[in-house]
């Protein structure tokens, strides 16, 4: 049997698409999110964040580069926004290995910009693509 890999979803049923990638990440702690700017990368992570019962206020780090929430077990989740570095020692001046190696789990937009640092890591890759009435997620 064949494991579908890929979700077409819209606004209606983000639920099921953000379901879709927890089942698909299994124990893996990195998830990389690709997609253009407006693909739905943070609107999917929110939704992926209510569906794992964070109630906290999730938002983009933009500018911060990193944002922590607490998990019901009271775990972190580690959401990262790599869009604005223009420099790779940015990531390495937040340090970012205590973060990836920690065990928990890393929510990383634009995960291209440090692809150089990804090279030495096993991440499951999150594709989102926009179609013209919806989204297609592809797991990778």
């Amino acid at each position: 049997m064949q494991v579908k890999n890929s979700i077409n979803y819209t606004l209606h049923n983000l639920h099921e698409a953000a379901q879709f990638v927890i089942e698909h990440a299994g124990n893996q702690k990195l998830w990389c999110f690709y997609g253009n700017m407006g693909a739905g990368k943070t609107t999917l992570i929110k939704e992926i964040c209510k569906q794992l019962n964070i109630n906290q206020q999730v938002s983009s780090p933009t500018f911060s580069l990193v944002n922590e929430y607490t998990l019901p077990n009271h775990f972190p989740l580690y959401h990262f926004d790599f869009y604005r570095i223009k420099d790779i020692t940015e990531v390495y001046d937040i340090g970012y290995e205590t973060y990836f190696e920690s065990g928990f789990i890393c929510l990383i937009e634009w995960p291209e910009m440090i692809h150089e640092i990804l090279a030495g890591e096993t991440y499951i890759a999150i594709k989102i693509e926009v179609l013209e009435n919806s989204r297609l997620i592809q797991i990778l």
